[in-house]
């Protein structure tokens, strides 16, 4: 029963809203009610914003309110001024508008980084009663501005019209933010907010990402605006204060901002509780000042995580049915996809090997698709910060089919030059060379965009995702589905989704974890994060992977599982890099090794030339025998410049 409900939820969702738009012409609910149902539409449509750009891309944006403003005044002045009052034409109209104010105030906001789109978009609130009055030939300055009487065709949209209007924006909108939300598009905005790192590692640029989100975030508060002017008739320039903007973080947070209801919930609470106690209207920031911390110290997934949580505890405890697993339909969420996804990782999942084989490594049933290596080159390459040289004219050479391992005591530059070439340092001297290509100094994104993708010493694990979901990730770039067909539906997103997933899933088998593909991929311990991330970089598709101390925290059968790894990349065709403190791994896999010290290249060779360097040995270990390196930690060197979190 649960499972069918969890089927058809669209449908049901469907019923609702039919139900509650008949309900003012069937008497079950007055015009009070009715009113309180569509200013809670209309405040959910601004939460819902700014929860794409806030909860979604991980950018404080308090600009909400200022877009609001602008949906208004424009639907509002087409219709008196033009006598523009088709409800179609100024919809989309205050839209456009918002779309363009929300570029304006985006691009500088986003170019400077940091708090600076936070900053803007507050000043760009604060600033609304100015702007109201200069533009007093537009707005009616302080005296408000009357709006006309909305039309579709040929019919006046008042009373029980305008309600059912409103519910129908509001429910076209929130289906519009789920399907987009719950694609791959979601996806990489969690993975945008938890790390732009990860993201530009995936081939995301992350200006354009976040770009991207606080415009599509502007679309509904131009909606809410612009059906906010036909309520009342009557736009007010002292409705669009700093108290409002307040009020709608606080509903994001309260409701739930990674979640696409959550939006309606905290309209429905911000709103009730306003009307409830009018007595407190002097005190409104302070109520919601304190609605942010509460929510925050108490439960910090708002509404929605309470509900999640607890249902989730209903099925463990056998209160309810518990869900079909997301790996077999592919998609827990997107119930439209569901059908064509499950066709095509049920066959897979017929023939898994449960558990994993250390004796064996990667199943053998599962075979690695061929890649495209590439050559990489580096050539007197140099990098420094400040007086500190962290790294001195190093030249190595990594081709298809071999793995080229960089070992090296602490603080050797071993890191800085794994960041060097993914792109984010910049080098001070030397050349890099993707094949003829020059790639020193591009952007990370543009890098991984040519095919080199890498891991972190500390693995970049976003939350609100499952195992399964993150691999698939990997595949945003080089397998992209437009936005329009995700939000649409249509049958090439379906495919690529069920894709999607089928290919995650058979990485996740081929190195044996894929009993934690449903998971969520932040609750894995930290061995088998190492192994979903070296899933996720495979799933890209990527002719060069930079592994950075992969090894570390495996338990011995997991080491085995990744040495048959590495060994079939390499048997695959693609070009290996690999940074790693356990010598003995090294040995086994490494066609070629460069040691580092002091940042200065001071050996190249096989692995049994490496080993009968007693210089390297020196260096390395501070022995003068054959003694393995202990495996420990690589610092930065003192007087280098903090790296991002993961990209050290």
């Amino acid at each position: 029963m649960t499972a069918l409900i969890h089927r058809y939820r669209p449908l049901i969702a469907v019923l609702l809203v039919v139900l509650l738009m008949a309900a003012p012409g069937v008497g079950l609910i007055n015009a009070y009610w009715s009113r309180t149902v569509m200013l809670i539409a209309i405040l959910s449509l601004l939460v819902s914003g700014l929860n794409v750009v806030l909860g979604y891309a991980g950018e404080l944006a308090v600009g909400q309110v200022a877009l609001y403003a602008v949906g208004a005044y424009v639907a509002g002045y087409l219709g008196v001024e033009f006598g523009a009052t088709n409800v179609l034409l100024a919809l989309a109209a205050a839209t456009a508008a918002a779309v363009v104010v929300g570029l304006v105030t985006g691009i500088p906001g986003l170019r400077l980084g940091g708090w600076s789109l936070a900053m803007v978009t507050f000043f760009l609130v604060t600033l609304i009663p100015n702007l109201i009055d200069i533009l007093h030939s537009f707005t009616g300055g302080t005296l408000g501005l009357a709006a006309a009487v909305p039309t579709l065709f040929g019919m006046e949209i008042i009373g029980d019209r305008l309600y059912v209007l409103i519910l129908l924006v509001t429910a076209g909108w929130f289906a519009i933010a789920r399907n987009l939300l719950l694609s791959r598009h979601g996806d990489i905005f969690l993975v945008l907010r938890q790390s732009p790192i990860l993201a530009s590692v995936l081939g995301v640029s992350v200006y354009r990402l976040k770009l991207l989100a606080y415009v599509i975030g502007a679309i509904p508060a131009a909606l809410a605006g612009a059906l906010f002017a036909m309520i009342d008739g009557f736009i007010a320039p002292e409705t669009f204060t700093f108290a409002l903007a307040l009020s709608v973080l606080a509903a994001s947070v309260v409701g739930g901002s990674t979640s696409v209801y959550g939006a309606i919930a905290g309209a429905a609470v911000m709103q009730l509780g306003q009307q409830t106690f009018t007595q407190f209207q002097d005190w409104q920031l302070v109520i919601y000042g304190a609605f942010l911390l509460l929510a925050g110290v108490i439960f910090n997934r708002g509404l929605a995580g309470i509900a999640h949580d607890g249902l989730a505890a209903a099925r463990r405890r056998g209160w309810l049915p518990t869900l079909p697993p997301a790996s077999a339909t592919a998609s827990a969420t997107a119930s439209a996809t569901a059908s064509a996804t499950a066709s095509a990782t049920a066959s897979a999942s017929a023939t898994a090997e449960p558990g994993r084989d250390p004796a064996a490594g990667a199943p053998a049933s599962v075979e690695l698709d061929r890649l495209n290596g590439a050559v990489l080159r580096t050539e007197g390459l140099s990098k420094s910060f400040g007086g500190n040289k962290a790294l001195q004219d190093v030249s190595i050479e990594a081709h298809p089919g071999e793995v080229t391992a960089l070992i090296g005591p602490n603080g050797s530059g071993k890191t800085t030059l794994l960041n060097l070439i993914s792109g984010f340092y910049k080098p001070s001297g030397g050349s890099l060379m993707l094949e003829d290509e020059q790639i020193g100094g591009r952007p990370p994104y543009r890098i991984a965009r040519l095919g080199v993708t890498r891991t972190f010493q500390t693995p970049l694990i976003p939350k609100h995702m499952s195992t399964v979901a993150f691999v698939a990730t990997g595949r945003y770039v080089t397998h992209r589905v437009g936005i329009a067909a995700a939000v649409l539906r249509l049958p090439v997103f379906r495919r690529g989704y069920a894709a999607d997933n089928a290919e995650a899933l058979k990485l996740l088998r081929w190195l044996g974890i894929d009993d934690v593909a449903d998971r969520p991929v932040d609750s894995l311990a930290l061995g088998t994060r190492r192994l979903v991330e070296v899933a996720r970089a495979l799933a890209s598709g990527a002719r060069v992977f930079l592994f950075d101390e992969v090894g570390s925290g495996l338990d011995e059968s997991d080491l085995v599982v990744l040495e048959r790894a590495i060994e079939k990349i390499r048997q695959a065709g693609g070009t290996v890099i690999l940074v790693e403190h356990n010598f003995p791994l090294v040995l086994k896999l490494a066609d070629r090794i460069h040691v580092l010290s002091q940042g200065t290249l001071i050996a190249s060779g096989t692995s049994a030339e490496i080993q009968a360097d007693r210089r390297v040995l020196a260096e390395y270990t501070g022995a003068t025998d054959h003694e393995p390196p202990a495996e420990t930690p690589e610092p930065e060197p003192a007087g280098r410049p903090t790296a991002p979190k993961g990209a050290q």
